[in-house]
């Protein structure tokens, strides 16, 4: 083996740099063998080690183990392997300063000019349920280090850490005549910086669960780039899609089966849409309009809860997203299909559904193959300037009512009916979809009238109310379809007027967070006009 400053590879004037001699040490070894016969053909000195030496030298291609380079040994099961001068130096000798070269000449140093490293799987790990000890294992350490270091010297030295980049780098050193440019070394630098910075963001948070630190006093978030969108909820603003590798079922695991790209505001309102019918153990259906829903129900079928769901608002329905919570069947498609849509998700469809869907070209198809739990834990992030507002998910559900009827505590004189119970649970549910201020009507389990997003209660009370007056004559019904309700509020009723209001529009039943300071007189207005009401004592803003 050839060592010293002699056989450094410093980039010319035109940012190129000969590979001469590379390091290979991967967990993921797809394409490996490939990428090692390429450059054994092109007469490119390959060290290795381990499970990466082998798979090399299985294939038939001549391997330097790092530990006959280095002259020491692989020792604590692995764990010290490539952490020496003579890697390190390599990686991160300057070729073009003569100290760093009269350095490697004097220590016996050769130049390592290109490394291939991707990290142990600690995120699949995780993922996959491991116990403390093995995800503590499977934390990296030589790797990060072996990454940080080639990336710094990128003016050098080329650092690949996926997978999916072997084959621009056989491009271009087979149109560069073995070198790499300046500009391939920045990108690859830049993604590997962002590769240990998710790496070290992950072991980061899954430490402070296991600690249980929910908000430990340093805390990162990384993603992976899965789509840069068209523009965002604006065209004049960029956007991308990025997975944070929780592979919590929905948009971000969701396989589109059809349709026009999805944008920024499709994927918001699409997440919104599944998450409300995740809430829900019955068939449910949920109509989307800029992130608030516009029709909810659920029914023995998804064919049945759509008709209910369509009813509540079908002007606003228009161009709007359909989320259901159970495979898709031909007779829903087909029913869905008759008015313009944006997207459908859902866990699953059948064929008869996807032959349906599919006469709608632009239709957004997604499936998602399972439901996101509604009561599992997880962290919501927004910006601030200067900052980010982190806390846990709102993961209180209420969807399966029957089961949770004896956490509510009735305030009136009046009994709530079963049947009225079922639909204050129901509304309440989706009131937690709803932004506030949120007043939800509900009657047989389905919504028939929203009031979202008013600075005012009583405006959110009167507009749900309006709407569904307004339905119940488009489609030449004589009564509001508030009549005989139930009627929700995500938080109290600081005045008895919201109350008022909707006994007003015909609702029979409320429930609501209590907790107003003025709750005797709200109660009080319900009792004069035999309302039945019941508190949750929690709210459910969503802003």
């Amino acid at each position: 083996m050839t060592n010293g400053s002699q056989n450094a590879t410093p980039a010319n004037g035109d940012g190129l740099a000969v590979i001469a001699r590379a390091l290979i040490s991967v967990s993921d070894k797809t394409g490996l063998v490939d990428l090692g016969r390429f450059l054994a053909g092109r007469g490119v000195e390959i060290l290795s080690t381990g499970g990466s030496a082998k798979a090399l030298q299985d294939a038939g291609i001549d391997v330097s183990e790092v530990s006959s380079h280095t002259g020491f040994p692989e020792i604590m099961g692995g764990r010290v392997k490539t952490l020496h001068p003579k890697i390190h130096g390599g990686l991160l000798g300057r070729r073009d300063l003569e100290e760093d070269q009269a350095a490697m000449a004097e220590h016996q140093i050769a130049p390592i000019d290109l490394l291939v490293v991707n990290l142990y799987p600690f995120e699949q790990t995780v993922a996959g349920g491991a116990d403390f000890d093995s995800c503590i294992e499977n934390i990296d350490i030589g790797g990060p280090a072996l990454i940080r270091a080639a990336a710094k010297n990128h003016a050098h030295v080329a650092v690949v850490t996926d997978p999916a980049d072997y084959d621009e780098l056989i491009s271009e050193m087979t149109a560069q005549d073995g070198n790499t440019t300046l500009a391939l070394r920045k990108r690859l630098a830049a993604k590997a910086y962002a590769r240990t910075a998710a790496y070290d963001s992950a072991i980061g948070r899954w430490f402070a669960g296991a600690l249980a630190e929910a908000f430990p006093a340093r805390i990162s978030f990384a993603g992976t780039r899965k789509q840069v969108l068209r523009y965002g909820e604006n065209p004049h603003q960029e956007a991308a899609f990025y997975l944070d590798g929780s592979e919590r079922p929905g948009v971000g695991t969701a396989e589109q089966v059809q349709g026009k790209e999805l944008s920024f505001n499709n994927l918001n309102d699409t997440d919104a849409a599944f998450e409300l019918v995740a809430e829900f153990d019955r068939p449910a259906v949920a109509i989307i309009k800029h992130a608030n829903p516009c029709g909810v129900a659920t029914d023995d079928s998804i064919a049945l809860a759509w008709d209910k769901a369509l009813a509540c608002d079908p002007v606003s329905a228009f161009g709007g997203i359909i989320a259901v919570n159970r495979p898709l069947q031909g007779a829903a498609a087909a029913k869905m299909a008759e008015i313009f849509s944006e997207v459908i998700i859902a866990p699953d469809a059948d064929e008869e559904a996807r032959r349906i869907l599919a006469e709608k070209k632009n239709l957004r198809v997604l499936l998602t193959g399972a439901m996101p739990g509604p009561t599992a834990p997880g962290l919501t992030v927004r910006t601030l300037a200067g900052g980010l507002l982190v806390q846990s998910r709102d993961n209180l559900s209420r969807g399966a009512p029957d089961e949770r009827v004896g956490e509510l505590k009735v305030v009136t004189k009046r009994l709530p009916s079963k049947t009225e119970m079922a639909d204050m649970v129901f509304a309440f549910t989706v009131a937690k979809h709803v932004k506030s201020n949120a007043i939800v009507y509900a009657k047989d389990r389905a919504t028939v009238g929203i009031g979202a997003g008013q600075m005012s209660r009583i405006d959110s009370s009167r507009i749900a109310a309006w709407k569904a007056s307004d339905a119940a004559k488009a489609a030449g019904e004589s009564d509001s379809r508030t009549a005989g309700s139930a009627v929700a509020s995500d938080a109290f009723f600081p005045f008895a007027d919201g109350l008022i209001a909707a006994a007003d529009a015909g609702a029979t039943a409320v429930i609501q967070p209590g907790g107003s300071v003025r709750d005797e007189e709200v109660i009080a207005a319900a009792d004069a006009r035999d309302l039945a009401m019941v508190f949750t004592g929690h709210r459910h803003f969503r802003h």
